[in-house]
């Protein structure tokens, strides 16, 4: 396919633009992933694209052929939990905390990370593992070895300088063929996007009103199970488990995120407990918080 049909499909205007078949929009990604086109026609694509608005259809055509490039490294009772590539910006990151009180469990936290992508500017998962000594039941993959063809594009994404739809596809490689995946959304909009697109891809999948577009939970929020083409919302908060952390409001930086990581105050860690707490229910290790609580 010429990729210029790719490109008309989105940038032509509301009167001509079209939903891509999946074998079009299968075929311009992977013209995209091996950069057969100039880094321009990459960005006049990804830019029309997110303008047009993706379709969900066009969003599984490009997980299918990414499962063709990236190098799977199967991690048994494996959860993968689904961060934005674009970094937090406000507050620390919980998953090395979390990940030390799920070692009671028979759980193995999956998490993938790569160089900042646009647009927001934070503190990038890579940037915390790289300089964190992880508990061994938290298995980092860098996108850089299992998916490098993705990871190729940064410098054109960057230039870009604008969210696209990559920033949607790639919060959940499945690197590790988990069973279950827990993943952010930060309005009710997206849950039934993420549902159409990732959950027949897992057991199950949960969608978490969280913090920062992450699956960490920080303060009260909704949340939702995705399994056997059902979507339950439900209700989480961590006051009632007596837990009084205040989240911030205002950036912070590298070196004080790791910080607070690497010397976390007794609030964080209860925040961490609670988060272990919540990742042992959803994925079916105790009927209830409350009991993953008490066992914690």
């Amino acid at each position: 396919m010429d990729f210029h049909t790719a490109i008309k499909a989105v940038g032509v205007g509301k009167k001509h633009n079209r939903e891509l078949t999946y074998e079009e929009m299968r075929e311009a990604m992977r013209q995209i992933l091996e950069q057969k086109v100039w880094p321009e026609q990459i960005s006049a694509f990804l830019l029309g694209w997110r303008v047009r608005e993706e379709s969900t259809q066009e969003f599984r055509a490009v997980l299918d052929l990414f499962d063709e490039y990236i190098r799977k490294q199967p991690v048994e009772n494996a959860v993968e939990l689904g961060y934005p590539y674009d970094g937090k910006v406000d507050n620390p990151y919980l998953f090395p905390l979390v990940a030390r009180f799920l070692k009671q469990s028979d759980l193995q936290l999956t998490v993938t990370g790569d160089l900042l992508q646009p647009s927001k500017g934070g503190t990038t998962v890579k940037e915390m593992c790289e300089a964190t000594e992880l508990p061994t039941n938290c298995n980092y993959f860098d996108r850089a070895r299992f998916f490098p063809e993705l990871s190729a594009l940064t410098q054109t994404r960057m230039r870009l300088g604008l969210r696209t739809g990559l920033n949607t596809v790639e919060k959940l490689h499945n690197i590790g063929m988990a069973d279950y995946a827990l993943i952010g959304a930060f309005h009710k909009p997206f849950v039934a996007k993420y549902a159409a697109i990732f959950a027949d891809r897992y057991k199950r999948l949960i969608v978490v009103q969280g913090n920062e577009g992450t699956p960490e939970i920080f303060s009260k929020c909704k949340y939702w199970i995705c399994e056997n083409d059902t979507v339950e919302e439900h209700h989480i908060d961590p006051a009632a488990f007596g837990i009084t952390y205040e989240k911030s409001w205002k950036p912070i930086t590298r070196e004080a995120s790791l910080r607070m990581l690497h010397t976390p105050s007794p609030e964080l860690l209860e925040l961490a407990k609670f988060n272990a707490a919540f990742i042992m229910h959803v994925t079916e290790r105790e009927k209830s918080v409350t009991e993953a609580w008490e066992r914690l």
